[in-house]
């Protein structure tokens, strides 16, 4: 009994029980329910997600007549446009001393208090922002677009300038000291929309919106299941867009244990993908009809074929998508737009191709990065924050809608690896069971969600100080700010010492600082662009200092880190020596670091450069027998090589001046 009651007691809260394994060799005869209870309301439970959901809101900012902006700012702009003289006009009224310029000239510019990009409203906006986040502009960096995001819901006209925004996101993380925020004015800008925008940057917030004069604040705050606000009828067919790969290989098992008849699975590759064959066959086992179709969706041409041929459509789930990790400084125009043309490309398509069709679901996989960043997703965020704004703009016109910004999922998905997974854990993520998130799914169905966050966070680990009030009105880091502790910021060698290696052995996974040697090289230790970035956040949340993403690379062991921040914090030569870096015996296995390099090669090669311009040109390294070693040049050449100590040929590669090379 306790054991069967135990079963039960799973098989309600939605875990798999082998029941033929449980009945053994009884094997009890099976009765079906009366259906007729269930056919008007649903009875089953759901599982908790576990995961405490959260949406975007807009909190209004009081007006702030007083705030000023000091100092120079520096004003990008692209294509001619009137809104540019008004955003201009307005930061001087606030105090700034403006200078337009254009992306051309800002690499020429001496350092300045504020930079704003209004290249945004160009076509290739995202682009040109990542172009200057890679570049470096001269001063924090504030990116402004028109009709990007929905703040009162029928006010997102431009959902390709979303991307800006998912970018921004992840610059806030990887660069905060070369951050300003983001801003966000109307299609239609006046005077009064260009003031409001000076005004709430002068007041310290990060990413604003202004509408009808009105300044707003982008928060994250939770979004509790509430009492559902339609059914969830499974029937027909769904499409999902990726269903060949892990996430859509849950999707089409969810999909047919809901009840959809039809499951089409569309993926770059189809029936050829590895285990679409098996899928469809463990699909079609249980009853469901299950169609593979090879269609890339930036195809458009193709993709309306395959929506054509399903007259029964009734949903559409867009799981497809591609990651390429990597920090902006890094990213490429051409990683970049790849990205976001499989993930935006492919949602536009479908978003325009079932305009007319009566579905009961438009469902868009998007990400948690586009929603508060993560260090080397940036084109990711971009492509993402543009599905977000998709179904906004869905939802404005009365068709169905519902972006989910996932948190990665484990075991599945484009950031499963175990590498992926341990850093997703050190950063205050936990990812979610692929069961939690079907779940999740199947809420954000019935709470008729139109962009919702699914992620299970640890709050206390977001460090970057302009993510910071994004969080602000979230209970976790409200309760995290009144226990924080006030104290200052260490400034003994020693201390700083230890938070350094503490940091590095807790951002690299290792249980005590004693695996983080003080004068063992990062590189060495294990650190890669992306640890780089999360070292510095947290030294950067431990000490207050505004510290660059390059910090480990140009101070490149925990020793010379220290010495650093005991500097930067005001201990300078006064500070105690740091541990560690006085001269000692080299030890086998120490590191060396290559401060020059010289090398003598025959062509008259005598410097790294000179080689590689002999490679480069091409040019031929031989020359006949030299004159100034002493030989006897007469009785050296012999073809037959009859006598020893002779050679058959009369050329060579031969160092030039060998008298004047220093041994």
């Amino acid at each position: 009994d306790t054991l069967l009651a135990a079963l039960a007691r799973l098989h309600v809260a939605g875990a798999p029980i082998d029941w033929a394994a449980v009945a053994g060799r009884a094997r009890p005869s099976t009765l079906d329910l009366p259906t007729y209870p269930f056919q008007h309301q649903r009875y089953w439970l759901d599982a908790e997600t576990g995961t405490n959901r959260y949406r975007i809101d807009w909190s209004r900012l009081d007006p702030a007549p007083a705030a000023r902006l000091d100092g120079s700012w520096l004003l990008v702009t692209g294509a001619p446009d009137p809104a540019h003289d008004l955003v201009e006009r307005a930061l001087a009224e606030r105090g700034a001393q403006v200078r337009r310029v254009t992306p051309e000239q800002l690499s020429g510019e001496p350092a300045a208090t504020g930079v704003m990009s209004l290249l945004s409203w160009d076509d290739g906006g995202a682009e040109h922002t990542l172009e200057l986040l890679r570049t470096g502009a001269p001063g924090p960096l504030w990116c402004v677009t028109r009709g990007a995001v929905a703040v009162r819901g029928d006010d997102l006209t431009a959902p390709d300038q979303a991307q800006v925004w998912g970018l921004g996101q992840v610059a806030a993380i990887e660069e905060p000291a070369r951050w300003g925020g983001l801003a966000d004015l109307p299609a239609e800008c006046d005077a009064a929309q260009a003031d409001a925008l000076a005004e709430a940057v002068a007041t310290g917030e990060r990413q604003i919106a202004v509408r009808r004069g009105q300044a707003y604040a982008r928060r994250l705050v939770p979004a509790p299941v509430g009492r559902r606000r339609r059914p969830f009828r499974p029937h027909g067919t769904i499409l999902i867009t990726g269903g060949t790969g892990a996430l859509g290989a849950h999707l089409a098992h969810w999909a047919a244990a809901e009840g959809f008849e039809h499951v089409v699975l569309l993926s770059r590759r189809g029936a050829g993908a590895p285990g679409a064959a098996e899928l469809r066959d463990r699909l079609t086992a249980s009853g469901t009809r299950v169609t593979l179709e090879a269609c890339d969706v930036t195809d458009r041409a193709r993709l309306a074929e395959v929506i054509g041929r399903i007259g029964d459509l009734a949903a559409v789930v867009h799981a497809a998508g591609i990651l390429d990790d990597g920090t902006i400084d890094g990213l490429t125009a051409e990683r970049f737009a790849a990205v976001v043309r499989s993930k935006a490309l492919g949602a536009r398509h479908l978003d325009e191709l079932t305009a007319g069709r009566d579905l009961d679901a438009f469902v868009l996989f998007s990400s948690a990065a586009a929603t508060i960043g993560a260090a080397g997703q940036a084109a990711y965020a971009a492509a993402n924050a543009v599905l977000d704004a998709i179904a906004h703009r869905r939802r404005a016109a009365g068709r169905p809608a519902t972006s989910i910004a996932w948190g990665p999922w484990a075991g599945a998905g484009m950031a499963a690896s175990a590498a992926a997974e341990r850093r997703h854990r050190r950063t205050g993520i936990t990812p979610l069971a692929p069961r939690t998130a079907l779940t999740a799914l199947r809420q954000a169905w019935e709470q008729d969600d139109t962009a919702v966050t699914v992620l299970d966070a640890d709050w206390s680990r977001f460090t970057a100080a302009p993510v910071l009030p994004l969080l602000r009105d979230l209970p976790a880091v409200q309760g995290m700010r009144r226990a924080a502790p006030s104290g200052p910021a260490p400034r003994d060698a020693r201390a700083l010492l230890a938070l350094v290696r503490g940091e590095s052995a807790a951002v690299l996974g290792h249980d005590s600082p004693d695996a983080v040697p003080s004068s063992r090289a990062f590189r060495d230790l294990g650190f890669d662009s992306l640890t780089a970035v999360e070292l510095r956040n947290r030294l950067a949340g431990a000490t207050g200092l505004a510290l660059p993403s390059s910090l480990v690379f140009d101070h490149p062991t925990p020793a010379r880190l220290a010495e650093h921040l005991g500097a930067e914090l005001g201990g300078g030569r006064d500070a105690d020596p740091v541990p560690g870096v006085a001269a000692h015996a080299v030890e086998p296995g120490d590191p060396i670091v290559i401060v020059g390099m010289a090398c003598r090669f025959p062509g008259g090669v005598r410097s790294p450069e000179d080689l590689w311009r002999l490679l480069d040109d091409g040019t031929d390294a031989l020359s006949t027998f030299p004159e100034d070693r002493g030989w006897d040049l007469g009785a050296l050449y012999d073809p037959r090589r009859s006598r020893p100590g002779t050679s058959y040929v009369r050329e060579g590669g031969f160092l030039d001046d060998v008298a004047g090379f220093d041994a």
